[in-house]
């Protein structure tokens, strides 16, 4: 069960790929993130002085490369948001699971669980029969930053489940992520420059915010407290939030073969579900 926090992260992080494509007409990709990783940190700070816990860590080194991964994953994400349609980046962007597989097993070692690896499987499947990604070809440098935005998010998962191994705290991960986002973004920014702010505008920043702070909380503690390679599985149900988020926002009408990806979407999910309980003693011994 605990593995299934990966699905309220999931749909948070849906959420907020759609609030990005939203504000974009707004501010720029570095602003996006940087307004993004400012709420994430103050929000978490609280959080952490509520608890009465210090924001000392003795393992800052991983939590640095944690923090630049995450953001360079990010940054190209958001800009490949702002120029390919909604479904092609979040498609490119998800290559990022398949990084996970294949890092769990070389950096963390874990243990191949076939059934979970078809599982994954299963649902790439899912995924490229939902979007039939097609890459446009003015637009191959977004194309190749957003399987990029995949690479170095494999790596950023991987280094919160060496930090969840370590014992930090979710609101220690996610606050030290934001942190170092904020302070690489607004230097950038300070070089640069910033778009005024619109009413309309402030709303969708706040909304950014607050979505992919609790998308990155729900996923820490997935990745925490699960089973590697049954969260990564569960992590493709944000292109079925997405997906769905595309029917309701902009009626967008779904193929036969679409409905058929999502099912096994579902279906690699929900036997993940099921085998993460079968594997969990196994976990607990390590």
């Amino acid at each position: 069960m605990r593995s299934m926090w990966m699905l309220v992260a999931a749909f948070m992080f849906a959420s907020m790929g759609v609030l990005v494509k939203l504000g974009a007409v707004y501010f720029s990709s570095t602003e996006l993130v940087f307004y993004r990783s400012l709420f994430g940190v103050w929000m978490t700070y609280l959080i952490i002085r509520y608890h009465r816990l210090s924001v000392r860590t003795p393992h800052w080194k991983i939590h640095c490369w944690r923090g630049i991964t995450g953001l360079v994953s990010l940054l190209m994400f958001f800009y490949c948001l702002t120029q390919l349609p909604l479904a092609t980046a979040i498609s490119l962007n998800y290559t990022w699971p398949l990084f996970v597989a294949l890092f769990s097993t070389l950096i963390l070692k874990e243990h191949i669980h076939w059934p979970l690896i078809w599982a994954i499987v299963l649902g790439f499947v899912g995924v490229i029969l939902l979007l039939r990604p097609t890459l446009p070809d003015d637009h191959w440098v977004a194309s190749l930053l957003g399987i990029g935005s995949g690479f170095f998010a494999g790596i950023a998962y991987i280094n919160v489940k060496q930090l969840g191994n370590l014992g930090e705290s979710e609101w220690h991960v996610v606050f030290y992520f934001t942190l170092i986002s904020t302070l690489i973004t607004g230097v950038w920014l300070l070089f640069t420059t910033f778009s005024p702010i619109t009413w309309h505008g402030l709303m969708l920043l706040l909304s950014i915010g607050m979505t992919a702070t609790l998308a990155q909380l729900a996923m820490t503690r997935a990745y925490h407290r699960g089973i590697t390679l049954v969260v990564t599985s569960l992590g493709y149900s944000t292109v079925l939030f997405a997906s769905l988020w595309g029917i309701l926002l902009w009626n967008e009408a779904l193929s036969p073969v679409a409905w058929l990806g999502m099912g096994l979407i579902i279906a690699g999910g929900s036997v993940s579900g099921i085998l993460s309980f079968k594997l969990a003693p196994a976990v607990a011994q390590k």
